[in-house]
């Protein structure tokens, strides 16, 4: 037990690099790979919505050869989920079952309702609920029930908190498709509701509920990442979604849903990648990168970072990149 404690507290010193991909859409090719590797990541994980149950784009992050954990979107359900889905679905549910092809294709990466240990890492990752679509009212009872055995909020918080109980590690890093309730309710809070009637907190209180409980049993949680609430807002053009908040425990909760993730002009492709940076079981850094075609950095927008002074100087670095650039008005506000 000592040698283990002693293997946990070196593992936790380690400066360790967490790429977070947010709702891809499709916007996935063989360069990501390439660039989260010359990013030098640790692990990459992977929020949801890859496309309207797209088995191929799961298929090519399920190849992903870099230590990844994945939870699966309510995109990755969208035809299967809802009444209104199946009443759209373009292929034959009676010969095949997408969903179900995607959780085969990600085996152990998918951590929705489960968990991975990163003995390497000295860190677990927990999921929240897959495929969630935000909100306070239960959605998707029967897809629930019959897919997971669970049947409300509470049954749903449940499963989660199971999980976490048997993470091997004292970190524990909590990712879900959409965010956990309690985080603002403003439209441009991390997962405040940006459509009419605007305003409102639509994150996920069974993921806010596992969170709390899981904190009471002494586990550190150091990051909670999320998307599903894009950052371009649908109610102004004029500003821009707060990625980041960080709760009175210490906890940096990020939303990584940089929509579009690649975009293609008529002289390069960029391709953004949120990065946080982990040492001593805390979050030093969090940052959203834009890389160009030949995957050198394009631009560094630097969320959070420790301390405050240190921010204050990275954040006027970064202004001075992204004017240099011009990425600010061609990849944040298209």
């Amino acid at each position: 037990m000592a040698d283990s404690a002693g293997q946990e507290e070196q593992m936790a010193a380690k400066e360790i690099t967490i790429a977070v991909i947010g709702d891809v859409h499709n916007s996935w090719d063989a360069q990501d790979e390439r660039a989260l590797r010359r990013l030098g990541v640790d692990l990459v994980l992977l929020v949801g919505d890859f496309g309207n149950e797209s088995v191929g784009v799961v298929r090519a992050i399920a190849a992903l050869s870099l230590p990844k954990a994945v939870i699966l979107g309510n995109h990755d359900a969208w035809y299967t989920a809802t009444d209104w889905g199946r009443s759209k679905c373009p292929y034959d549910q009676n010969q095949e079952d997408r969903v179900q092809q995607q959780l085969d294709l990600l085996g152990a990466a998918h951590v929705g309702y489960g968990k991975l240990d990163l003995p390497s890492l000295g860190l677990t990752v927990v999921g929240g609920r897959p495929f969630s679509w935000g909100g306070s009212t239960w959605k998707s009872g029967e897809f629930y029930q019959q897919r997971f055995g669970v049947g409300s909020f509470r049954e749903s918080m449940d499963r989660i908190v199971e999980m976490a109980k048997t993470a091997a590690h004292e970190t524990v890093i909590f990712i879900g498709h959409c965010g956990p309730s309690g985080l603002g309710v403003e439209p441009e809070d991390p997962c405040g509701r940006d459509w009419q009637p605007v305003g409102g907190d639509h994150g996920d209180p069974d993921f806010e509920g596992a969170i709390a409980r899981t904190r009471k049993f002494g586990k550190n949680i150091p990051l909670v990442a999320f998307g599903h609430m894009h950052h371009q807002l649908r109610h102004t053009k004029t500003k821009l979604r707060r990625p980041t908040h960080v709760d009175a425990a210490g906890t940096l909760y990020l939303n990584a849903a940089s929509v579009p993730r690649i975009i293609r002009t008529e002289d390069d492709c960029l391709r953004n990648v949120s990065l946080v940076t982990l040492r001593n079981g805390e979050v030093t850094q969090a940052s959203l990168v834009w890389l160009n075609e030949d995957l050198a950095i394009k631009s560094k927008q630097v969320f959070y970072q420790q301390p405050l002074a240190a921010s204050l100087l990275d954040l006027e670095d970064s202004e001075e990149i992204m004017e240099e650039s011009g990425v600010c008005s061609s990849c944040q506000n298209i």
